[in-house]
């Protein structure tokens, strides 16, 4: 990580290409995982744990959220604002977040939710019932309502669970800013902390059946807050605000080798019967928590490396000049931006290559059935960013420059109205100034008058 400030457009705007590598991988993960699960591959032994337990791969993509939307808060807490210190920074404007979140994710997943509930055989004749709840992304709340071709998309409801919580956890954290900013770190790990009991607490709410109150935002917290923290890391480094707990974060997150290491550690704990089992089976509460936790363990150990180290070390960096090489190589750049098709077309490939290949889920063929399902959902989801993801955002785009460029035209008229009153009062105290006063033959009245003109010229001139 640079020591020191950097350019203060950061750390709001900063991009980190090696994150959208990581996304990629984050994509990959839970392809492989659903793919195991469908083959039967979960139930090898050693091996069927490892990709069984891949569905940690959403803590990665839960901790990815979480540091890349809290950095903007990160940097108003600490003074920042349109990459300016200032005495009180105002937070982040909330309407317009909201709004760059919803063309995020609706335009592609509202795509993917008709033509799977119209088209896929096994999801046909869903009732209004589910239609609602999948196109509002409510699947969580409502029983029975995650269809075939679409259970993954759970987590993406969760998801979008966080995106409206965060602005409120932004504005109850926002008191914590100035002197008082280094107590945000440990306000957010309590939250953490706290949210780890939530197995216990769903046992005791009156949910219908076909309701899993441990897919609620409230028990995935714990994958969130691993991003949340290391934005404040960060953003503390890049601000010139660090304090000795976040260099010493910062220093330990740098290490690849020693985060590989706790990655390893956490991920073979959480591929043992500790953390519950794989699939579909039911966790109990204590499993639920190891769970959570050694998953927020490794989306923290998987990202900080990536954050708090510049990259140029490390085997890649021996044949390239690029940080994290690897991760940023043009084929992971492009996996990343198509990462969301992926995730959610994947299900829905995988449905239909079974049917399509003549395969009989759960008897096999684990590679042939990645394979396909990857060659399918990276071609769809390269259409979906191309036709769908990218033109819906450079229409909000340009909604905005457009947006922009009439308050500044509303300003500058504003500073002219200004200007030509200021002129009027200017021209009217030196009426009174002059007097009453007036000639035919270029005397005071004149002179006067010829003051005038030239002030209102000025004024008219100025506002041209």
């Amino acid at each position: 990580m640079p020591a020191g400030p950097t350019t203060p457009s950061t750390p709001a705007r900063r991009f980190f290409p090696q994150l959208e590598g990581m996304r990629a991988v984050a994509a990959l993960g839970v392809l492989t995982t659903h793919v195991a699960f469908q083959t039967g591959a979960v139930g090898l032994p050693v091996l069927g744990p490892i990709l069984g337990r891949l569905d940690l791969a959403v803590a990665l993509f839960f901790a990815l959220s979480g540091f890349l939307l809290w950095r903007p808060w990160v940097a108003s807490a600490h003074g920042w604002s349109n990459g300016h210190r200032v005495a009180r920074a105002p937070h982040p404007p909330i309407r317009r977040y909201l709004r760059h979140r919803v063309v995020r994710i609706w335009p592609a997943y509202l795509v993917v939710v008709v033509v799977v509930l119209t088209l896929l055989p096994e999801a046909q004749g869903a009732d209004a019932t589910v239609w609602l709840a999948n196109l509002t992304l409510t699947q969580v709340f409502v029983p029975l309502s995650l269809t075939a071709g679409l259970t993954q998309m759970w987590s993406l409801s969760v998801e979008v669970a966080f995106y409206l919580l965060l602005p409120l956890l932004g504005l109850v954290l926002f008191a914590l800013r100035g002197r008082s900013v280094a107590a945000r770190i440990p306000v957010l790990l309590a939250l953490g902390a706290v949210s780890l009991s939530w197995g216990w607490i769903a046992e005791f709410l009156p949910t219908p059946d076909g309701v899993e109150p441990t897919n609620w935002v409230v028990g995935h917290l714990p994958w969130f807050v691993a991003g949340l923290i290391l934005a404040e890391v960060a953003g503390a480094d890049e601000l010139g605000s660090a304090t000795r707990f976040t260099r010493v974060v910062a220093a330990i997150g740098s290490r690849r080798r020693s985060m590989l290491v706790v990655f390893v550690i956490a991920y073979g704990l959480a591929c043992t019967p500790i953390a519950g089992p794989t699939g579909l089976g039911v966790l109990a509460p204590w499993q639920f928590a190891v769970k959570m936790a050694l998953g927020a363990i490794c989306g923290f150990a998987l990202l900080a490396p990536l954050i708090c180290s510049d990259g140029t070390r490390g085997i890649g960096a021996r044949f390239s000049d690029r940080p994290f090489p690897v991760l940023t190589s043009p084929p992971m750049l492009a996996l990343g931006r198509w990462s969301y098709g992926i995730f959610i077309w994947h299900v829905a490939v995988l449905a239909v290559v079974f049917g399509l290949f003549g395969i009989v889920p759960f008897t096999g063929h684990t590679a042939v059935v990645w394979l396909i399902t990857a060659i399918l959902s990276i071609g769809i989801a390269a259409a979906s960013y191309a036709f769908v993801e990218e033109p819906s955002r450079d229409r909000l785009r340009r909604r905005e420059s457009r947006h922009r460029e009439e308050l500044r035209r509303q300003e500058e008229s504003g500073r002219d109205e200004s200007r030509r009153r200021e002129a009027a009062r200017a021209v009217r105290s030196h009426r009174e100034s002059a007097g009453d006063g007036e000639s035919d033959d270029g005397g005071p009245g004149a002179t006067a008058t010829s003051a005038e003109e030239t002030t209102l010229a000025t004024a008219t001139n100025a506002g041209s």
